[in-house]
């Protein structure tokens, strides 16, 4: 048997790899469209216009994640959660090897619902063995290390997606993608001990009544469509053209634009998760939401405030962007720091939950079901809205998804569990 400290350095590789992915799919998500120009297409005498096209490229991934989430967390609570894990980190080798070979926006929205599979089993079982093995009063904070994991794959993979683009195009990248995977699968294997729990039955059912769950999910369900709107929005207005509502910046810029989210998330999650194990993760969990919101809105004022700051716009190594570079890169930045104090103290309550009511992945999986309508429907409104009304549009929707969310979520929390909720939870 491999001692705890073996199998979370397992579990964070494997969040690692998934990570580095994900991470570079969204990085070169503007370069798909400008290579794939997608354009209005009638299918059965239904017109599907361009910005829903556009939108599908994010959706296609959420839609392959929502029909997956009940099957996948059932076999997890069911059968050996590593066994389920080492399945979709092969799935995820296959989905990555056949990207070079898109040629189309069907293709590849076709293999963006087979990375929402992959990513979807990887993230629940990874998570849910993460929040199993540790001690309730530490569980934020081992999350919170997993995340951190998921988010320095996510800077490493942003930023040599930038460079690697600029210099060779799409094929190297996802060959370095299939060897971290690789690494990820054989070190799940070799220090992960099979998971011995098993759940009889279907723990969906008592999970999905759980009032404190349901009381989270009030927040949830709406901050969903605020960070789908917004983190993938935020690399399509660095990398599109101007005629488009975007910067026009190169490859690498919109690397480091991204990289700087996923940098402060990374950094401070450990702490942050830490802190909500100390001083109520409700808490953490409406700041947190509260703040991005507001943050969202100051987003398409990037270029006014680098004209008004007299920044520069041209920079060493990245050649000429603008003067909304800087703002832009710090807006990203901070937008990471407000959802580092929210994902934790979120996924630790999930995980209390699961854990003391016999199902943690089912309860994980409930989690992820909630997010579903938002990833979903967040891209294809931002998509629409990009095209139909304005860039800014898209930033002013989602943010308000994260106001209200937050709003909704204080009101049933201190409705229905007390005031004190917020430091008790």
């Amino acid at each position: 048997m491999n001692d705890n400290r073996a199998q979370f350095w397992a579990l964070y590789l494997s969040r690692f790899a998934e990570g580095f992915g994900f991470i570079t799919l969204i990085t070169l998500l503007p370069f798909y469209i400008q290579t794939l120009e997608p354009t209005d297409t009638t299918v059965f005498g239904l017109t599907i216009s361009a910005g829903i096209i556009i939108g599908l490229y994010t959706s296609g991934y959420t839609i392959g994640k929502a029909l997956s989430i009940i099957p996948l967390s059932w076999l997890g609570d069911r059968f050996d959660k590593r066994l389920v894990l080492l399945g979709v980190l092969g799935l995820s080798i296959v989905v990555y090897a056949l990207f070079p070979l898109v040629d189309s926006s069907a293709s590849f929205i076709l293999l963006r619902a087979l990375q929402g599979v992959a990513v979807t089993g990887s993230g629940l079982m990874g998570l849910s063995l993460v929040g199993q093995i540790a001690d309730v009063g530490t569980r934020a904070n081992y999350i919170g290390k997993a995340n951190a994991a998921s988010f320095a794959a996510s800077i490493v993979g942003s930023l040599s997606a930038g460079v690697l683009y600029d210099s060779f195009g799409f094929g190297p990248i996802f060959t370095i993608i299939v060897c971290v995977l690789f690494v990820a699968w054989f070190g799940t294997y070799r220090y992960l001990d099979p998971d011995e729990t098993r759940v009889y039955g279907f723990p969906f059912t008592g999970l999905a009544f759980n009032r404190r769950i349901l009381t989270l999910s009030s927040f949830r369900v709406q901050y969903a469509f605020s960070v789908e709107m917004v983190r993938v929005w935020v690399a399509i207005f660095a990398g599109v053209s101007a005629a488009e509502g975007g910067l026009a910046f190169g490859a690498f810029a919109v690397s480091l634009v991204v990289a700087a989210e996923k940098f402060t998330n990374m950094v401070c999650q450990p702490f942050t998760g830490r802190l909500s194990d100390d001083y109520g993760r409700a808490l953490f969990v409406f700041a947190g939401g509260g703040a991005y919101g507001l943050v969202a809105f100051v987003v398409p004022f990037a270029p006014a405030i680098g004209e008004g700051l007299s920044l520069p716009a041209t920079y060493p190594g990245l050649g000429h962007l603008s003067p909304a570079f800087l703002p832009l890169l710090g807006l990203s930045a901070l937008l990471g720091v407000v959802d580092s104090f929210r994902e934790p103290a979120s996924m630790a309550l999930f995980a209390d939950e699961g854990t003391s009511e016999g199902g943690v992945a089912s309860s994980f999986g409930i989690r992820e079901l909630v997010w579903r309508p938002g990833s979903i429907i967040g891209p294809l409104l931002g998509g629409w809205l990009m095209t139909e009304v304005s860039m800014a549009s898209v930033f002013y929707v989602g943010g308000a998804f994260a106001l209200t969310g937050a709003l909704t979520f204080l009101v049933v929390l201190t409705r229905f569990h007390g005031t004190d909720a917020l430091q008790s939870w």
